[in-house]
């Protein structure tokens, strides 16, 4: 099978990290990347022995798929200028800043027969893919994420720089529709939301209470679900995972085991797991759809935190 030929647009902080791991697959060319700054792409390409290029267009024609590491306002205009020239995408997260925007490239993508994977990391996480299977029916879902202020990604609010991963994680466990949602959150040192959280009734009546926030003195990506047999723990950051099962005897009791999982470099195989759907045609494990579906939630969790709607508010 011919390797797939790959582009990276954006080689910031996590834009230089998919360019290493395209570098390091054996089924990938990485033919080029492209950076505002110039020195930053010209010294990353001399270093994975690569191109630069000046501007992201001069890539059409020479990659058959690319990543799209940008500030989110300059999603939609990329993605859909390398979808309408027939190649295929992994978008990082969020999809878009509107949903029109994410309509527009599902359809697009839809139409030319092109994969849109976007990037929800977590779901390559094994302390979540090591409980997926074992979950049966969700009662009631936590999750908290925090992390040190950086000026990385202050270009959107907490909601959409951290908590959308977790939103996106609690409506693929919870397997029903988001029915309503109530939310609250502050600015601590930007303009933009920096701390949140928000609790969502789902349409079996499962519950999730997610949190996060930027402004922490540690880092935090914790992970419970309480079904009907059982409470499983994840740790993001340790890649651990636990179950907690109840006990018969005089006093009730819960014993916790926990669940074997490999170590993983998640940010590699979210990256396989792209070239692989370029190779075979397949579905990626979190399409547009699923990325559209996590910005609703995250934009409505924002729209009634800026509006101070801390009621329960229905989704329509």
């Amino acid at each position: 099978m011919n390797k797939v030929r790959v582009g990276v647009i954006g080689v910031g902080y996590l834009g230089q990290f998919h360019a290493e791991k395209y570098a390091g697959n054996p089924d990938v060319e990485l033919v080029g990347i492209v950076d505002p700054d110039a020195i930053r792409a010209s010294q990353l390409a001399g270093k994975l022995k690569t191109q630069a290029f000046p501007d992201p267009v001069s890539l059409i024609g020479k990659v058959d798929a690319v990543s799209i590491v940008v500030p989110t306002v300059l999603h939609h205009r990329i993605a859909q200028q390398f979808l309408d020239q027939g190649v295929h995408v992994l978008l990082e997260k969020p999809i878009t800043v509107t949903l029109e925007q994410a309509d527009e490239l599902i359809d697009l993508a839809a139409r030319r027969g092109m994969i849109l994977q976007v990037g929800h990391i977590e779901r390559f996480n094994p302390a979540l893919t090591a409980i997926r299977p074992l979950i049966g029916t969700p009662r009631y879902i936590t999750a908290e994420r925090a992390a040190p202020f950086t000026v990385r990604c202050t270009d959107v609010n907490v909601v959409l720089d951290l908590m959308i991963h977790d939103l996106d994680i609690v409506m693929e466990l919870a397997r029903s529709a988001p029915k309503e949602v109530s939310a609250a959150g502050v600015s601590i040192i930007t303009p933009e939301i920096d701390i949140a959280t928000a609790r969502i009734t789902f349409e079996d009546g499962c519950i999730a209470d997610v949190s996060a926030s930027r402004v922490s003195d540690e880092k935090k990506r914790l992970l419970r679900v309480f079904d009907d047999e059982a409470i499983y723990a994840s740790d993001y950051h340790t890649q651990k995972a636990t179950v907690s099962r109840k006990q018969s005897g005089t006093v009730p009791q819960l014993i916790a085991q926990d669940i074997s999982s490999e170590r993983r470099d998640t940010l590699d195989a979210e990256i396989r797991a792209f070239v692989q759907s370029v190779q075979h045609g397949v579905r990626p494990l979190v399409s547009g759809i699923e990325g559209r579906q996590a910005l609703a939630l995250a934009r409505i969790i924002t729209e009634n935190i800026e509006k101070g709607m801390h009621g329960f508010v229905p989704i329509s």
